[in-house]
Parts: structure tokens; C-alpha cells; sequence
């Protein structure tokens, strides 16, 4: 799960084009300074000892502050940084919060901590107030109300204060800055939705969540802020203003190599010693029970089966166009069907005589039922309906009639070889489709069916054979397959198991199976009983 960044630290972070400008050295320089000759220690062994940064603190600050837009504003408006425990992440946050409340130069700045409850947002505060009060600069700047648990810059009219889910009210937020604490603990997403949004009237705010991870769960919010940044790391145009960083070992590493706890835990050695790491290893190879602590608590593995599909990085190195026009091409396709709230997909393959593929996927939507697909999928449909990446047909269910013509006008100008089709969901759609004479194949979505043109697909897609052009819509949809495997390792793409629409991706691998020609039959759709 991690990525060479260079030859101090291993992380998956935001990839830097050589394209990009080069960071704002002065920036830099700003936010390095203010840490290591304002800040001060609190506590432990380092108390009143200067905040010397670490590798990997002085990668993720040069990021956050010296990466600006061309207006000279920054970047990044939000980022999600993922560590194992004990590698500082409280003490990086705290010091984070105090630069945005006295050395951003933004008049007014309201700063919040945000945490599960007044307990875990209280760390933060707690470590800042415990800085403020070693710091000579800052004892004279500053206030601290711990009855409130605030602090104060009354000399900008600036504060910062804690917020927690269990006594937290929307109103009036004007948000500069916002540090999320250990989002894995969040029980809901009630508090971060409300946030999220707080700083629009700012001109440049700064959303920043912290985690370890947490249990593996689908619907967790951790786990979508955890796949997002893996999908920005992956395809950093995806969203320019959101900064990933995790720091993981992979699920197949040896965990009990010494170079493995290094790679995960860019601290060892400073703020915990190779000697407390390795007693824990040992009682972790004893104890069933404490290895799933080890795990997730000291290499940020979630402690349950991790049934992600593709690799990111590896659907992301698919995403060139095809090297020729497809037209007059032959092709093979999908067809998976969706009503209300799902995505209606027909994908098309161009297989190529060096065993590569060319995808064209097209999406259909009811546009009534958009914007709250949207909301609750958190991903920007309107803007892909917009850029001709999803059509929205009337109504509240997908049109069907829509649906046939595109597929009829889109095999008008290629040679249509086979459609598959799910033989449990072969509407009238599919019946129709038959009728103008396309060739229609029923095909299964169990292991038999599946099994071989998944694995095929996910080969595919590890040694860069596919070629999807970048398609936001269905970049989404892989990042959000997961898989389901029988004993006799057969594997097939599982919704249930998918932390969000997959609908494309389903439809990409029955094309790629009835291009192989396996798992297939053949039918005269006419004849066929569909209701």
C-alpha cells in the first residue's frame, strides 16, 4: 500500500508531475520556521526541547502551504493524512492549528478541532494549549480558556475552538481551518457533513482529516475519505485541491520485517523505539488475539478481509486513449441495466491484435433522481452529465427507449460482434435490442460466468493492456469494486461487497467474457419468456 517517496520515508501520497510548478520555496521555508523556532515540545522526553521536523512532516507542510494555484492562493482546500499510532499525528495536527490561528494572515480566522466527542477533539486542543504555554512567542499572542477549551488571538479578532458530534450546532460557522481527529472513531457522518462545507466564504481554507485505520466497513466514513485519497493519489487531476497521504504496510507484506514497520511508520526511532515495536511483534505472533491490534493499530492495516478489487495506481496507468480511432472496429459488449437509482451501463471493448483492449463505456441516469444519487454517492454526476460522460433521460426510472437508441446510433458506426447480457435481468430492452438484429448473448454473474473474464480483466488492468481514456465516471466504479472469492478461488465482482456503484466495471467484464467466449449462450431473445 505504500509508494517510494525517497530514501527517508515510504508513504502513498499525491503524485508530483513533472508538470507541476515546483513548491513555493518562502512558503516552505514559513511554515518550517514557525515549527522548529516558535513551537516548543510540551511533554515526555523532548519537553521545552524545539520542534525539529521529521522527513515526513516537512513532505506533507511543504505540500499543504507551498503548494500554491496560480492566483498564489493554495492548492489544497482539503486532505486526508493516514497513520499508524504513536507517529505523532496529534502533535503535527496541534502545531498545524496554531500556524493557521496566528501565522496564516487571515483577519477574523476561526479555527475549530473536531473530534467523535469533547474527549478525542480535546487532545488536539490539549496539546496546543500545553505549546502556547511553552512558547515564549506564544504565551505573550495567545489566551487559553480551558474551561472552554478555546484559545484566543484577540489581537486578529481569531480563536480556535473545539467541536465534537455529541454537543455540536451548525450555525454561523465562518471555518478557516478545521483539524478532524481520528476520523475512524466517527460514528457518523453527521458533524463532518455539516464542516465540510463551513469555509466557502474564506479565501483559502483548510480541511484537514487524521486517522489511523479503523475496522474495514464499507459504509465507514474513514474508509471513502481512505479510497478517495487512494484515487487522488492515483490520478492527482482527479481533484487538485484535496492532498492524500497514508503511510500502510501492504496486507501481503511480512509484518514481522523490521524494513516493513519502517515503511508504515515514518516516526520509528524518534517518537517510538525499534525495541517497543519488536516486543509487540512478538506478542502479536503469539496471541490471534493480539495480532489484529498489531495490524491496524502498528502498520494501519484495517483488521478486516480487505476486498479491493484493483489497484488504483494500476487502473490509473490505464487511463491513455485508444492509440486509433475505433471506428469501423469490431467490438464486444455489456449490458448492465439499472433502474432508479443505479447507473444503466453499456460498455464497449476493442480488442486489438496485441491483446489490448480499447473500453468506450456509456452511463444512463433518471434525471429526477440525479441530484440525490449524487448527495449520496458524493460524487460530482451533474458536473459528468455536463461533460457528456452520463445522459439523463426524463422521469424518475431510466428510459429505456433513450437507452436502445444510443446503443443503436453508437453499433451504426462499429461492427457489433455480441452483447451480453444478465440472463436474470433480460428485459424487453434486451428483446428489442434482438429485434434490430444485434446479436444478444444471456449471460450468468456467478462463478462460472464470471470467474475467468474478472481474472482476465484484472490482468488486464495490472499489466496496462486496457485502455479507458481517463473516464471519470467509470474510474469511480473501479475504485469502488470489491470482489467475492469461493473456496476453489474462483472470483467474481460483488456489489455487496463494493462500497459504492459498480454497475460499469460489471458491464466491462461481461464484454471482456463474451469476447472470450466463455460462460456465454447464445439464444433466440424472441422466443425467450421474459416475464
Amino acid at each position: 500500500m505504500a509508494r517510494k517517496r525517497n530514501k527517508e520515508t515510504t508513504c502513498k501520497t499525491s503524485l508530483i508531475s513533472t508538470a507541476r510548478p515546483p513548491l513555493d520555496k518562502a512558503k516552505c521555508d514559513r511554515v518550517f520556521e514557525f515549527f522548529e523556532k516558535v513551537l516548543r515540545h510540551s511533554k515526555g522526553a523532548l519537553a521545552n526541547e524545539p520542534f525539529t521536523l521529521l522527513p515526513w512532516q516537512k513532505y506533507v507542510l511543504g505540500e499543504l502551504f507551498g503548494r500554491l494555484t496560480p492566483d498564489g492562493l493554495r492548492q489544497y482546500r482539503s486532505a486526508y493524512i493516514e497513520l499508524p499510532k504513536k507517529n505523532g499525528k496529534s502533535t503535527t495536527l496541534a502545531g498545524i492549528a496554531l500556524y493557521m490561528l496566528v501565522a496564516d494572515n487571515e483577519p477574523g480566522s476561526e479555527c475549530y478541532g473536531a473530534a467523535c466527542d469533547r474527549e478525542q477533539a480535546g487532545i488536539i486542543y490539549r496539546e496546543m494549549a500545553s505549546m502556547v504555554r511553552a512558547s515564549p512567542a506564544l504565551s505573550k499572542m495567545l489566551e487559553v480558556i480551558d474551561s472552554r477549551k478555546t484559545i484566543l488571538y484577540k489581537a486578529k479578532n481569531s480563536f480556535y475552538r473545539v467541536l465534537s458530534a455529541d454537543g455540536f450546532r451548525a450555525e454561523g460557522l465562518n471555518i478557516h481551518s478545521l483539524c478532524f481527529d481520528e476520523l475512524h472513531s466517527q460514528r457518523d457522518r453527521r458533524l463532518f457533513d455539516s464542516l465540510r462545507y463551513g469555509g466557502a466564504a474564506r479565501r483559502q481554507p483548510l480541511s484537514i482529516s487524521i486517522s489511523t485505520a479503523g475496522e474495514l466497513n464499507e459504509n465507514a466514513l474513514w474508509w471513502e475519505q481512505h479510497c478517495y485519497a487512494e484515487r487522488c493519489i492515483a490520478d492527482p487531476t482527479l481533484d487538485p485541491s484535496f492532498f492524500g497521504c497514508i503511510y500502510a504496510a501492504d496486507r501481503k507484506d511480512d509484518w514481522t520485517d523490521p524494513k516493513i514497520w519502517a515503511k508504515a511508520n515514518p516516526s520509528l526511532g524518534k517518537t517510538m523505539t525499534e525495541e517497543s515495536f519488536a516486543i509487540d511483534c512478538r506478542e502479536a505472533q503469539n496471541s490471534a488475539s493480539k495480532l489484529n491490534s498489531f495490524l491496524r493499530y502498528r502498520l494501519n492495516i484495517p483488521t478486516t478481509a480487505d476486498v479491493r478489487w484493483l489497484s488504483p495506481e494500476h487502473w490509473a496507468a490505464c487511463s491513455s486513449g485508444p492509440p486509433e480511432p475505433l471506428e469501423g472496429r469490431d467490438f464486444w459488449a455489456g449490458l448492465d441495466l439499472g433502474s432508479t437509482q443505479d447507473t444503466t451501463c453499456f460498455c464497449a471493448v476493442f480488442p486489438d491484435a496485441d491483446g489490448c483492449y480499447d473500453i468506450v463505456p456509456m452511463f444512463w441516469l433518471p434525471a429526477k433522481n440525479a441530484e440525490q444519487a449524487a448527495q449520496k454517492t458524493r460524487v460530482p454526476l451533474m458536473q459528468w452529465a455536463r461533460e457528456g460522460l452520463l445522459t439523463l433521460t426524463e422521469g424518475s426510472s431510466t428510459d429505456y427507449r433513450k437507452v436502445k437508441s444510443d446503443i443503436e446510433a453508437f453499433c451504426s458506426k462499429h461492427r457489433c460482434r455480441r452483447i451480453a447480457v444478465d440472463r436474470w435481468n433480460a428485459t424487453m430492452l434486451a428483446t428489442e435490442l434482438a429485434d434490430i438484429g444485434l446479436p444478444i448473448s444471456l449471460f450468468g454473474q456467478g462463478y462460472a460466468s464470471m470467474s475467468s473474464p474478472t481474472k482476465h480483466a484484472h490482468a488486464l488492468v495490472t499489466d496496462c493492456k486496457l485502455r479507458h481514456g481517463g473516464h471519470h465516471l467509470l474510474s469511480w466504479q473501479a475504485g469502488n469494486c470489491g470482489y467475492a472469492e469461493d473456496d476453489a478461488g474462483n472470483k467474481k465482482l460483488s456489489k455487496h461487497k463494493s462500497i459504492s456503484k459498480i454497475d460499469g466495471m460489471v458491464a466491462m467484464v461481461m464484454a471482456i467474457g463474451v469476447h472470450m467466449g466463455e460462460s456465454t449462450k447464445q439464444v433466440d431473445l424472441p422466443e425467450v419468456d421474459f416475464f
